[in-house]
């Protein structure tokens, strides 16, 4: 079995700033890219930002310069840090992690979401 819990989610005036946390537990050997997705009310689910186990990164064009992904291996988790919100910006962030599990099964695993609100 093989969990994420997201957290950090939350209300926030325009211009402001959260970070959200992705940890991955359970029957992990290793874990692959790393990413953030989200849904506004609406629409579908987007790419937002992904890490490589390497560490390459990629963003959206609509985050790039305000958002910036992150990992820290030895803890599984995943980060999202986000700067200068605006009201677009508005959606339930999913987390998403490529994982090879310890019997080698590779999964791909979504969070549960969370939810972040940006007030104008």
């Amino acid at each position: 079995q093989v969990q994420l819990v997201e957290s950090g989610g939350g209300l926030v005036q325009a211009g402001g700033s959260l970070r959200l946390s992705c940890a991955a537990s359970g029957s992990i050997f290793s874990i692959n890219d790393m990413s953030w997705y989200r849904q506004a009310p609406g629409k579908q689910r987007e790419l937002v930002a992904q890490v490589s186990t390497g560490g390459s990164t990629y963003s959206a064009d609509s985050v790039k310069g305000r958002f910036t992904i992150s990992r820290d291996n030895a803890k599984n988790t995943v980060y999202l840090q986000m700067n200068s919100l605006v009201p677009e910006d508005t959606a339930v962030y999913f987390c998403n992690v490529g994982i090879r599990t310890i019997d080698s099964r590779d999964l791909e695993v979504w969070g549960r979401g969370t939810l972040v609100t940006v007030s104008s």
